[in-house]
């Protein structure tokens, strides 16, 4: 097999795993029946937490934090067993923000010609390289310590959340916008034609509502950020960021799978170093960095002499001119131990502040089914599939509501979206096991089980239409979806502003019945902040966040 035939099997491996991962996000969507029949399930048709479960890093991590593995993260073996013989194939052949960071550092342009020897440098092995080895050790010590923090800059989170929660929002938004843009020219011709092609690209990109997302431009800013950088430093995310890339490096450093380097027959023109995305430094006459290789076989296939060539069991030894290769993963024994510490220490940094637990938001309300908010700190690696799913908009990325060590977790926001009752499509996506897989009879329980809460809702009597201004209104008893319902109304006479007497409807709620969905807030027509409201008292998670605590001995302060 020639190395031109390798390297186009290559090509279409990126390919291949880049649709995959695409699609199983746009499939992370409610395509399903809202109202299934009595005693059905909504159960989405594809494993899409799948690709994310492929990944060793947050296995590790999880592991860690937890001292238990989710089932599913077993599936990281497949990658990590096969780059202890091969190095890292995962980055240079399947990782979708790879390849990503790939295409757009191949991109031609006119000032990359320019660049000549500039840009053969910057293709070389540099020092900031490190760096994705330091954070590495950062993320990991936090999760020894209890704080899952590696779905900040784990890969396959990133780019999950970016395209959930950012790119597609964007694209549908985008698309609506340029339909009434067409139409408002009130050409018909025209404005079928554009109605045509967006009913084509619907049921492939746009979900069945517009979304939008809480801290969107945060998310996307980091984003598009990195997919710049690769215009100035080729793959600047995968040499010097990424903690997956350097937890494979670390695997890697015996593989048995190489580049060899043939010196005599090297002319010295330096096109494998201007064609590599590793920056491993793969000519002859300089050291080769097996860590760093992501094996993308570019130098193999543009050297014109055939001076390189990736085999197994290749010469690594020093030979005339040429110094050894290096295994060696290139860190300071110093700097690990402070990175280490650096991660350790960043836990009770965290948690010494009141956003955890003594003064935390009462607006943090978890999806339905999430761990204990200690354990699921724990787990959660904020890659919005949860956040994706949610049929009504309710689930966003926090961003301050539960400190530092919760930026980007999953949040309900109740005036944007509410839990739908028969929905437990969170639990289904979730890669790790932050947010349990309810049943729809644990959801919303019965005659012997208690339905599942996330929080319980209150009236502001100053804001609610018939408590405040004497105005008729029922909207949120129509709306509470528990049976029998957790908001009940009795008439009373009341004085309305011009001195009349009127008789009014007046909401109540009973905190035994409510679950916190948050249909009575997201319903309520008292605009702005609306008149009745959810927070996370009453949730099934904590046996201290309760409104009133039925047992003697329990320490608010405790889980």
């Amino acid at each position: 097999m020639t190395i031109k035939t390798v390297r186009n099997l290559r090509r279409i491996s990126q390919i291949l795993f880049f649709g995959i991962f695409f699609w199983l996000i746009l499939k992370t969507n409610f395509e399903v029946n809202l109202n299934p029949a009595a005693g059905g399930e909504i159960i989405l048709p594809y494993p899409v937490s799948i690709a994310l479960q492929f990944n060793p890093l947050v296995a590790l991590a999880t592991l860690l934090a937890t001292g238990t593995i989710f089932k599913g993260l077993l599936w990281s073996l497949v990658v990590l067993i096969p780059t202890i013989f091969l190095g890292r194939f995962f980055c240079g052949w399947v990782c979708p923000l790879g390849t990503l960071n790939h295409w757009v550092a191949e991109i031609p342009s006119e000032r990359l010609k320019r660049k000549g020897r500039g840009l053969i440098e910057s293709n070389r092995y540099k020092k900031y390289h490190r760096i994705k080895y330091y954070i590495l050790f950062v993320f990991l010590a936090a999760a020894a310590a209890g704080s899952l923090q590696i779905g900040l800059l784990d890969p396959l989170s990133f780019l999950a959340r970016s395209i959930g929660t950012v790119i597609l929002p964007t694209i549908h938004s985008s698309a609506d916008g340029l339909l009434g843009w067409i139409k408002s020219f009130g050409l018909g011709p025209i404005s079928i034609m554009a109605q045509f092609f967006y009913d084509l690209i619907s049921p492939l990109l746009l979900t069945f509502r517009q979304v939008h997302f809480h801290t969107i431009l945060t998310i996307g800013i980091m984003f598009l950020a990195v997919i710049v950088l690769n215009r100035i430093f080729t793959r600047f995310w995968c040499r010097g960021i990424c903690p997956l890339g350097a937890m494979l490096g670390i695997f890697s450093r015996y593989a048995i799978f190489g580049l060899a380097k043939d010196a005599p027959s090297c002319n010295g023109c330096q096109k494998c170093v201007l064609h590599c995305q590793g920056a491993d430094n793969p000519d002859v006459g300089s050291r080769w960095h097996q860590p760093e290789c992501v094996l993308c076989l570019n130098c193999q296939a543009a050297c014109p002499t055939g001076s390189l060539k990736f085999k197994f069991y290749p010469n690594l030894e020093k030979t005339e001119g040429n110094p050894a290769s290096t295994q060696k993963i290139d860190i300071s024994r110093r700097k690990v131990i402070i990175s280490t510490l650096g991660g350790l220490a960043l836990v009770p940094l965290f948690r010494s502040g009141d956003a955890f637990e003594v003064n935390a938001d009462a607006t943090l309300i978890r999806p339905p089914g999430s761990m204990a908010e200690n354990e699921f700190l724990q787990r959660c690696i904020r890659c919005g599939q949860c956040m994706r799913v949610c049929p009504n908009n309710a689930l966003h990325p926090t961003f301050m509501e539960s400190g530092l060590e919760g930026i980007w977790s999953p949040i309900l926001i109740a005036k944007i979206g509410y839990c739908e009752p028969t929905c437990t499509l969170c639990g289904q996506v979730c890669p790790t096991g932050a947010i349990a897989e309810l049943t729809l009879k644990e959801k919303v329980g019965d005659e012997k089980t208690k339905p599942n809460r996330i929080g319980t809702a209150f009236i502001d009597r100053g804001r609610c239409l018939p408590w405040a201004m004497a105005v008729p209104c029922i909207v949120c008893e129509e709306w509470c979806p528990t049976s029998p319902k957790a908001i009940y109304l009795k008439e009373e006479t009341v004085i309305n502003s011009r001195g009349e007497e009127v008789k009014v409807k007046q909401p109540h709620i009973d905190p035994d019945l409510c679950t916190g969905c948050g249909a009575c807030e997201y319903a309520c027509p008292v605009a702005d902040r609306a008149a009745v409201y959810i927070t996370s008292v009453g949730e099934s998670r904590s046996l201290r966040n309760q409104v009133l605590l039925q047992r003697k001995g329990i320490d608010r302060r405790k889980k």
